[in-house]
């Protein structure tokens, strides 16, 4: 069966529109089975202001003491996902909502204890549990937390957890949703780039800001998987357009660009 990973920044969240929900039940509808893995940066980013919790970024990935893991697990497997899994199943999605934790899903190792604190990279996904889920034609909603081999429990970014899904599952796709139509030069979207190209891009500058951790999750997930494309989509609007392709950047290998 094909799978589509779908990966919700948490600034998109509140946006997402009509249109990206009625998207995933006609990709269910033509036979592709739907993961989604969000984040929740601002709302996390929120309540550790309203509790005086101080929190910093070291190379773009918030640096997780107890304190605020607690915060970003409450927040990420609570709030979130519930909400998420909520709008699904309103707008007549099956959803199921999961943390990294449950079933050992994601599986991880620390990155830097030193500098990040709870901050892991996922060395594991447990499949055969993520397979028995989109069997019964549920939509997992994934929160990035996992666990490491003492069961101690450790923030993920979002993106690089929905690329080490995708590529655990052998995904046909792997969206990025964001609040964009996706990367952008002159005021254009760039409908197709190659690994190479977008390496150039993130040098002149003209990828930059909140792009970049997204496009290096997907260059390393095409580098490591078995992904052929990554696609950048905007979710406040249809994900399909007319012709039925998926709208936004993709980005492909190197010899697929055509």
């Amino acid at each position: 069966m094909d799978t589509i990973v779908i990966k919700c920044g948490g600034s998109i969240l509140s946006e997402l529109s009509d249109s990206f929900f009625t998207s995933i039940k006609e990709l269910k509808n033509n036979g592709y089975k739907v993961v989604i893995v969000h984040g929740g940066g601002p709302e996390i980013g929120q309540m550790l202001a309203s509790l005086s919790i101080e929190s910093e970024f070291v190379n773009g990935l918030r640096k997780t003491t107890s304190e605020v893991l607690d915060v970003a697990e409450m927040k990420l497997s609570g709030t979130v996902n519930k909400k998420l899994v909520s709008l699904l199943g309103k707008a007549g999605i099956q959803a199921v909502g999961l943390s990294g934790c449950d079933g050992s899903l994601l599986q991880v190792k620390p990155i830097d204890l030193e500098s990040l604190g709870y901050v892991g990279e996922v060395t594991k996904v447990n499949t055969q549990f993520l397979q028995q889920m989109l069997e019964l034609d549920y939509v997992p909603v994934i929160s990035p937390i996992g666990i490491d081999e003492n069961f101690s429990k450790f923030n993920i970014n979002a993106d690089t957890a929905a690329a080490s899904v995708a590529i655990a599952l052998e995904a046909k796709h792997l969206l990025f949703v964001t609040d964009v139509d996706g990367i952008m030069k002159n005021g254009e979207v760039l409908p197709a780039l190659s690994t190479t190209t977008v390496r150039e891009l993130i040098e002149e500058g003209t990828i930059y800001g909140g792009m970049i951790p997204k496009v290096k999750a997907a260059l390393s997930a095409l580098e490591t998987g078995s992904l052929h494309e990554i696609t950048i989509i905007n979710g406040k609007d249809s994900l399909v357009a007319m012709d039925g392709s998926l709208k936004g950047t993709k980005i492909v290998k190197e010899l697929e660009v055509v």
